[in-house]
């Protein structure tokens, strides 16, 4: 098997914008494709069936092979769906696409806990209840690829977005993980941060940055992560209007103390121990 031709790939949120994108690209290229998308609006309320059946019927009538998934996946049961819906038409699952999103933007000080809850069930839990159902049928035929949309909010910060930033660094943290558990089982797992105009960012970026930042362009590194020739896991990559680059954690050279410093020894060395001059790519000290 080559590419993603006859592969299973499930996409969430794939009813419009990016996720879309990827479902078509992914049906042309040969795979078949779960569509799921609750139908709701960009704050995640709502719900409805046109979104992913309009998906289905592009790619159906193109020629492709795909079936809806209505499913939420904010709880355990609607991760455990959409892969069901997965074996249910076609017998198997080979990757995750996790793309499904919503925002509620506000500034931290008036940020509630409702509006910090909504998001990162949608973003960090979802991806925790579609790539934990569909993990065990990765063990057990030493296949699977996993993809999950971090974003530059994640990367980085934004104003009025602690939310959808803590959500997606959060999402980050889960594929370095599974990279390591997965890597004897050749279950891949990575991150892409995508700049691309969709109604996610339609009021967030200029217009005119926008006009540069076609979805279409992102599509074809997600196909490439999720085939069957790749062989990183564990990697971010950064994606929008033709740019192509990977974010890593760096470290500097830093200092050892020999002696537990006191506070003042800490402060008087604070400009060697954050010199990034020489840095080199982090390591993990601890696992």
């Amino acid at each position: 098997m080559a590419g993603v031709q006859d592969r299973v790939i499930a996409v969430t949120g794939a009813g419009g914008g990016l996720g879309r994108e990827y479902a078509l690209l992914l049906a042309r290229s040969g795979a078949k494709v779960v569509v799921n998308d609750l139908g709701g609006a960009r704050d995640g309320s709502g719900s409805g069936t046109t979104m992913a059946d309009a998906v289905v019927t592009e790619i159906t009538e193109a020629g492709g092979q795909a079936v809806a998934s209505y499913d939420s996946v904010t709880s355990e049961e609607g991760g455990a769906a959409v892969v069901r819906t997965a074996l249910e038409a076609f017998g198997r699952i080979d990757g995750v696409v996790s793309n499904a999103g919503i925002l509620r933007d506000v500034a931290f000080h008036k940020m509630t806990t409702q509006q910090w809850d909504a998001v990162l069930q949608v973003h960090l839990h979802g991806t925790y209840h579609v790539v934990r159902a569909a993990w065990p049928y990765f063990r057990e035929q030493g296949h699977g690829r996993i993809v999950v949309a971090t974003s530059n909010t994640g990367l980085y910060g934004n104003f009025g977005q602690a939310n959808y930033g803590a959500a997606k660094l959060g999402m980050v943290g889960l594929i370095n993980s599974l990279a390591i558990e997965g890597r004897k089982y050749n279950i891949l797992a990575n991150a892409i941060a995508p700049q691309a105009a969709t109604r996610m960012t339609e009021d967030i970026a200029p217009a005119e940055l926008l006009a540069k930042l076609p979805a279409a362009h992102v599509a074809p590194v997600v196909g490439h992560l999720l085939t069957d020739e790749f062989t990183d896991s564990g990697t971010v990559v950064v994606v929008g209007g033709g740019l192509c680059t990977r974010v890593q954690l760096f470290e500097s050279k830093g200092i050892t103390f020999a002696d537990v410093p006191t506070i003042e020894q800490v402060g008087e060395r604070w400009a060697e121990i954050v010199d990034m001059d020489g840095a080199v790519p982090a390591v993990n000290r601890v696992g």
